[in-house]
């Protein structure tokens, strides 16, 4: 059984086998608009959602297929019913199941109990299909992977983090995290980011000083800087306001250097609208690339 848990279970070659497909059913979506009939996805969400809730869905219409929406308050599991009994009964059902959970053990014990693929759609560990999505949008814009210059300026130990350190090395993408000081990448995600780096001579690194983060940077990246379930505190804020992504910042990097967020923006705290609304900003592609990437997941698991 293949699942889609993390990018560190996938090859480069598997992984840009993904980011080609779709980017030609992008180009030719009529290509792929019978490849999901009389296939049904379920989306199992039990954290909010908009950017990967619709383009599963529409993925999954334009294909010829279905999707069912479940979360806490619409299904049994809401109400105490066991992972493995949900997990077990909805593959009866359903060709695959998109889970966004809480806890990365979540996911995996869906998979465990799962006779049909699992994709990760979000848990506190990692985020693969948003950086899959990224991946493309950064190989439409530069032309290339190999010898980009990545740099994350928010917290160091997220799940947009930890699945950047599963992608680029294999894709000799130079990956800068810029952090407060006294943050610390995850330990496991790290160890395999420097493992794969060192066949790839791929630099990954954690710094503190957003200018030194930027000033050779092709992407700056950056994500909220709390999750969508923790309430800020002024420490808190006051701890990442050197870390926004302003229009003093971007005058540090290249003038070619691209503006990425994975989305939702608190517009104000961690950029500025001046940035995400700029030219040099390219969310909206990455928001669209998601649905194609989906597709190719879908695809590849059940096409």
């Amino acid at each position: 059984m293949v699942h889609f848990l993390s990018l560190r279970d996938f090859s480069a070659k598997e992984l840009e086998g993904l980011i080609r497909r779709a980017m030609e059913v992008k180009r030719y979506p009529q290509s792929v608009q019978d490849a999901m009939r009389g296939k049904t996805l379920a989306l199992l969400f039990l954290k909010h959602s908009t950017r990967t809730r619709v383009s599963f869905e529409v993925a999954m219409y334009q294909m010829g297929g279905n999707a069912i929406y479940l979360t806490a308050d619409t299904s049994q599991f809401g109400r105490g019913e066991t992972i493995a009994d949900t997990i077990r009964t909805l593959s009866r059902y359903v060709d695959a199941v998109a889970a966004r959970v809480f806890e990365h053990e979540q996911l995996e014990e869906l998979a465990r109990h799962a006779t049909v693929p699992v994709i990760n759609a979000l848990t506190n560990f990692n985020h693969p299909c948003q950086v899959l999505g990224d991946l493309m949008t950064i190989l439409e814009h530069k032309g290339r992977l190999d010898g980009i210059r990545l740099s994350f300026l928010g917290p160091a130990d997220n799940n947009i983090v930890n699945s950047l350190l599963h992608a680029c090395p294999k894709f000799g993408v130079h990956l800068t995290v810029c952090s407060p000081p006294g943050q610390r990448l995850n330990p496991t995600a790290l160890e395999y980011a420097r493992a794969v780096a060192r066949e790839t001579d791929t630099e990954v690194r954690l710094v503190h000083d957003p200018i030194e983060a930027v000033k050779n940077a092709d992407v700056i990246y950056t994500d909220v800087w709390f999750s969508m379930h923790e309430t800020p505190s002024e420490e808190g804020l006051r701890l990442y306001r050197p870390y926004q992504v302003n229009e003093a910042l971007m005058a540090q990097a290249p003038k070619d250097a691209v503006f990425m967020h994975c989305m939702p923006i608190k517009r104000g705290q961690e950029a500025t609208d001046a940035v995400a609304d700029s030219e040099q900003s390219i969310i909206f592609d990455q928001a669209e690339n998601r649905l194609h990437t989906q597709k190719a997941i879908l695809l590849h698991l059940i096409g």
